[in-house]
């Protein structure tokens, strides 16, 4: 009964969820997360960076720069160079904002089920995946 739709959306879904597991670490760690922030090929979506809005349950803002790790590298040189002091102050510099998407709370709600459901079952799946991966 599932549509073609169906199974993209859910890959943009499992991405999302994939990702907020990553900031969950992040912070489990110790580190604090100011501003969530998205580049490259998929922040150029407005149904996706709504979609990150929802299921980080947090403001998402794009950048004007997409070259996501290319820039990233180029920060760090400009550190390591010594163009900037640090790579906080080569980020100051250089990083803009475009837009902010705030999340909506109904559609939140559900992702956030949707998230309690993922981190559930990613965990338990993974093994089947390698044993999926190892037949082909």
């Amino acid at each position: 009964k599932h549509t073609r739709a169906d199974l993209v959306r859910a890959i943009l879904e499992g991405v999302a969820y994939s990702l907020r597991d990553c900031l969950k670490l992040v912070e489990e760690v110790g580190s604090e997360v100011h501003r969530i922030r998205l580049s490259g090929g998929g922040a150029r979506s407005p149904f996706w960076r709504q979609m990150f809005a929802d299921i980080f349950a947090a403001s998402v803002a794009t950048l004007d720069n997409q070259e996501g790790s290319a820039f990233g590298a180029a920060l760090i040189a400009m550190a390591g160079s010594g163009a900037c002091s640090s790579v906080e102050e080569a980020c100051a510099a250089t990083i803009r904002e475009t837009a902010t998407w705030q999340p909506q709370a109904h559609s939140s709600a559900g992702y956030q089920r949707g998230y309690e459901i993922f981190s559930v079952l990613y965990p338990t799946l993974r093994p089947i995946g390698g044993l999926i991966q190892n037949l082909g």
